[in-house]
C-alpha cells in the first residue's frame, strides 16, 4: 500500500508543480489527452523541456501503476527515485523559464 502512496503522492506533486503557474488552463492529469489538451490550451511548445519533462515523468508514472500489482523490484524502486529526480527537474525548469 505504501509504493501506491507514493505513486499518488508523486502524481500530485507533478501537477501541484505544474499548476502553480498561471496557465490559461490546468494540467487535469497526466494521460496523452491530458497533457496534449494542457499544451495546446496554453500555447506551449509540444518539443519544449517543459513538456518532455512532463510527458517522461507520465511515463515513468503508468509504468509504476503498471508494477503495483507486482512484487517490488529494485527496477520499480528505481523508477519510483528517477520519477522524484524528474519532478525536482520540473520544479527546477519552472523556476527558472516559467517564474511566478
Amino acid at each position: 500500500m505504501n509504493e501506491f502512496n507514493n505513486r499518488i503522492d508523486a502524481q500530485r506533486r507533478i501537477l501541484s508543480l505544474v499548476n502553480s503557474r498561471p496557465w490559461r488552463e490546468e494540467l487535469y492529469g497526466l494521460s496523452v489527452a491530458a497533457i496534449e489538451r494542457w499544451i495546446h490550451a496554453n500555447g506551449l511548445d509540444p518539443r519544449s523541456a517543459l513538456t518532455a519533462t512532463i510527458y517522461a515523468s507520465a511515463d515513468k508514472l503508468f509504468f509504476l501503476a503498471n508494477k503495483s500489482q507486482e512484487q517490488i523490484t529494485e527496477e520499480y524502486r528505481l523508477l519510483a527515485s528517477e520519477v522524484r529526480r524528474l519532478g525536482d527537474s520540473l520544479a527546477a525548469l519552472l523556476q527558472s523559464s516559467y517564474p511566478v
